[in-house]
């Protein structure tokens, strides 16, 4: 069978900047520090992560009241609630992703749309059968980069407008999901959400939905040098906590 991602992952310039990122997580996981307080590090990066994700929905909060537990705003609660459910749901993405999908929506939208709604995907014929594509290219398993894959989830959820509210913080989950489970980053430290909001995130999600392979490979450069962004908050990170 051939490899839907297969092309993708060769066009202009992705090779490159995926392997840059993968250099740069592997570089992270050296780090001393992490030998010690692993843990505590991706209890951070979940945080920072969760924060950067709010902002990209239009709700940018400071990190120490975040931290302190004084933010009750819905879709930065979501965003926390939907970062601290990807250690939990990291097997279950291979084999039930709409399962997945549907816990994300559930408390990503929390306090945004009505109980009734949360975890149902939209009604729509096409969108049904762009995301069983998308199902498929999780579930069969594909040979090409986890960050390639992770970079398609995240923007098909994105744009599918899939439940029709915290449509990007379930989209950024599943791409730090994908980057988990498929093996790039398997102790969640690296929340590339802060490296899409320093980015020019939205013109590089639009290059995507042109479907053309300039797009698409203009976003998968993006999603590499989020990933890379990322790993540098990470490694500030752990050298404030070697500091003490």
């Amino acid at each position: 069978m051939t490899d839907p991602l297969a092309v993708i992952a060769q066009l202009p310039g992705v090779p490159e900047a995926v392997e840059e990122a993968r250099k740069a997580v592997d570089r992270l996981y050296r780090h001393r520090v992490l030998r010690r307080r692993s843990p505590e590090v991706s209890a951070e990066t979940a945080l920072r992560g969760a924060r950067a994700s709010a902002a990209l929905s239009g709700v940018d909060v400071d990190l120490t009241p975040l931290r302190a537990g004084e933010i009750d705003d819905p879709t930065v609660q979501g965003a926390l609630r939907a970062s601290a459910e990807i250690g939990r749901l990291g097997s279950t993405w291979r084999t039930a992703p709409r399962q997945v999908l549907a816990r994300l929506h559930t408390v990503a939208a929390h306090g945004l749309a009505p109980e009734s709604s949360l975890g149902r995907p939209r009604q729509d014929e096409a969108l049904a059968t762009r995301l069983d594509g998308l199902v498929s290219l999780i579930t069969t398993g594909t040979k090409t980069p986890a960050l390639v894959l992770a970079s398609v989830v995240h923007a098909e959820l994105a744009v599918l407008d899939l439940f029709g509210t915290a449509d990007g913080v379930v989209a950024r989950a599943a791409e730090r999901l994908t980057l988990v489970e498929f093996g790039l980053d398997p102790k969640s430290l690296v929340p590339s959400e802060i490296g899409h909001l320093s980015l020019d995130y939205s013109a590089a999600l639009k290059s995507y939905t042109t479907g053309t392979p300039t797009g698409v490979a203009t976003w998968l450069r993006h999603c590499a040098e989020a990933v890379i962004l990322g790993v540098r908050e990470t490694t500030a990170i752990c050298e404030a906590m070697q500091r003490g």
